[in-house]
């Protein structure tokens, strides 16, 4: 794809591309690397594993809110910057630690540094590029190029963790998210907004109260946060698949395997989001796709909560990871942003971060519990019939009727 397409903000619509990609490549290949080492080198436990998303979840809810306030009224783009640091410590320091409460500290880390990206990478970009017309669809192609840095990423790091091991992938892995935040700093641009250079509390607590208000006021901002929390509290079912897959037996090296498998994943969700892009600001769209994404999860977890295999049970991972999970979440953004003036964008999309945040602490520790209690397959089974819910929650819109 040409970012250069994308008319009126061409260099605006390349930046966020190709950070897009660079920033993908180094949280796949963490992402990649890590969930095998908590696995085969940290020797977690599967409710140990899922408490770990629950750490992320619980420090993402905590700073999701003052970070977004920050945001709109000081800057998003260090607020970027401050989330790439953030994220850069908590992956170095992953491949250095084997104790799960270090661990835990790690994810901790992790959690701030997604907190400070969380609704200003996408208010950033609306404003800077200022063209209301043609954002739904630069997000989707930052979607796409997302899924094209983690294949990249799962080439490379699946690559490294292989010839080099594991923590030595997941080091490199953060060192390159550290480099990429100093590109942010350099490169990235604000003009699309003024920061307030006096009374930053109050100007701050100002904008939350209106943002506030109108999350509360508007019906369809109120139905994607509750479809996003439940949606996202089946989501951490995701962090099982590592350990479900191992389980059922690759016929190799489970590093490369698993990377294929990723890669495999990225290509269908490119496709899908392909499709997506030149659909996506006709009327309902967003809603429908949303609850075909939300069929497509619970198929692909039954798929693999019955697998006799890893190949079968590969293809449920595809699609809940491949296609439903990025097709979910870039229109949940979508949905949102639309319905949101410049002055509170950041504030209300952090709204939307802490509905995931929500969902994943309830989520997170309900099959923890769950998977203690009745095993995997039950485990998955419910988070399927989670995804369903929110799906029902999205059918309920009336945008594009």
């Amino acid at each position: 794809m040409r970012a250069g397409a994308f008319r009126g903000g061409p260099d605006v619509a390349r930046t966020f591309l190709t950070w897009s990609f660079l920033r993908a490549v180094c949280h796949r290949g963490y992402v990649l690397t890590s969930g095998l080492y908590f696995v085969l080198v940290a020797r977690l436990s599967a409710a140990e594993i899922l408490l770990l998303g629950t750490v992320m979840a619980v420090t993402m809810l905590v700073s999701d809110i003052p970070i977004g306030m920050c945001s709109d009224a000081v800057s998003r783009k260090w607020a970027l910057v401050a989330g790439h640091a953030f994220l850069a410590a908590g992956m170095v320091m992953t491949g250095l630690v084997t104790s799960f409460p270090w661990i835990a500290a790690t994810q901790a880390l992790w959690g701030l540094g997604w907190a400070c990206l969380a609704g200003a990478d996408v208010a950033w970009l609306t404003d800077e590029l200022d063209e209301p017309g043609r954002t739904a669809r630069v997000l989707t192609a930052g979607a796409r190029w997302d899924l094209a840095g983690r294949a990249a990423g799962m080439i490379a790091f699946g690559g490294l963790g292989w010839a080099a091991g594991l923590a030595t992938a997941i080091v490199v892995s953060g060192a390159g998210m550290a480099v990429l935040g100093l590109y942010v700093a350099t490169v990235f641009t604000e003009h699309g907004v003024t920061p307030a250079r006096t009374r930053r509390l109050r100007t701050s607590l100002s904008i939350f109260g209106r943002g506030l208000g109108l999350a509360r006021r508007d019906n369809e901002i109120l139905l994607a946060l509750a479809a996003t929390t439940v949606v996202n509290g089946a989501v951490m079912i995701s962090w099982l698949f590592p350990r479900q897959l191992i389980a059922l037996g690759f016929p190799g090296d489970p590093t490369l395997w698993y990377a294929a498998l990723g890669i495999v994943s990225s290509a269908a969700g490119a496709a899908a989001l392909r499709l997506v892009q030149s659909r996506i600001d006709g009327p309902g769209a967003a809603r429908r796709i949303y609850v075909l994404a939300c069929l497509l999860g619970p198929a692909g977890l039954a798929a693999l909560a019955y697998a006799p295999g890893a190949l079968a049970g590969g293809l449920g991972v595809l699609l809940v990871s491949g296609i439903a999970d990025p097709l979910v979440r870039v229109v949940s953004v979508i949905w949102v942003n639309r319905r949101v003036t410049s002055d509170v964008r950041a504030t209300v999309q952090s709204f939307l971060s802490q509905a995931e945040t929500v969902g994943k602490i309830l989520g997170g520790f309900a099959l923890a519990a769950l998977a203690q209690a009745a095993g995997a397959r039950a485990t998955l089974l419910a988070a399927g019939a989670l995804i369903v819910l929110a799906g029902a929650l999205a059918a309920r819109s009336r945008a594009g009727r």
